[in-house]
């Protein structure tokens, strides 16, 4: 089945949309979805999902899925436990991402198990990505690989930074200098599509509450003030309030 990337209005480029942390329900009706692309988790998302054996689900959420790609993420913080995992789930499926996080819990770099695992041939998604420093220092290993790098372009708003300046400019570099695709992560609300267009990331991920307003996009704002204020009425009445 060919699936759809979204264009952007402003600026038509295109971007592959993945959904970050679906229920199995929301897999099931985004598998039907043209315009998703595949999904993304991670072990803050699963608990969140109240899954009780990690490894279980993501096996469970490979056969959900079907045949679109989906990024898991390793639970080890050594180098020899994430080879061990990213292995383990590798294994699951053609489909399966692995996503590795840039640095340990201490501070460094991942680049041995990035390179270990590259040289095995195994998919990877590099993840928790902040800044070009980082990822001059692992690109190298990896270069020739169609891996994704996900940079926290959201949590770079969250602390004050221009994340699609500092996107954009990491985009640039992985485009120019490897085969890697970059992925906008963390987004925090629907605009982010359209950042991440600017920044000509490749793909974006987003949490269903915010899939579920792009077709916000192009709206006009009377029309949104309107639908606004029919809420606000709407449920005053429904909730038989007086003054």
């Amino acid at each position: 089945m060919i699936r759809s990337k979204y264009i952007s209005p402003n600026s038509n480029q295109s971007i592959i949309i993945f959904v970050d942390g679906p229920t199995n329900d929301e897999i099931n009706h985004y598998n039907n979805v043209e315009i998703i692309q595949g999904y993304t988790f991670n072990p803050t998302l699963f608990r969140q999902l109240k899954v009780a054996n990690y490894f279980e689900h993501c096996e469970e959420l490979v056969t959900l899925c079907g045949d679109l790609p989906i990024s898991l993420e390793v639970i080890a913080d050594d180098k020899e436990g994430m080879v061990r995992q990213a292995k383990k789930l590798s294994l699951l499926g053609n489909t399966v991402s692995v996503k590795i996080p840039v640095i340990f819990t201490s501070g460094e770099s991942t680049k041995e198990v990035i390179e270990e695992l590259s040289k095995e041939g195994i998919k990877l998604n590099i993840t928790a990505v902040f800044s070009k420093d980082q990822v001059q220092e692992f690109l190298p290993v990896m270069s020739g690989t169609n891996s994704i790098i996900s940079v926290f372009s959201g949590r770079l708003f969250d602390i004050g930074q221009n994340a699609v300046e500092v996107t954009g400019e990491i985009a640039d570099y992985i485009h120019e200098n490897s085969k890697c695709r970059v992925l906008w992560a963390s987004p925090r609300m629907v605009y982010d599509l359209l950042g991440a267009c600017e920044a000509k990331c490749d793909i974006i991920t987003m949490p269903s509450p915010l899939v579920k307003k792009i077709p916000l996009i192009g709206k006009s704002s009377r029309e949104y003030s309107l639908d606004t204020v029919k809420m606000f009425y709407n449920d005053a009445v429904a909730s038989k309030y007086t003054l």
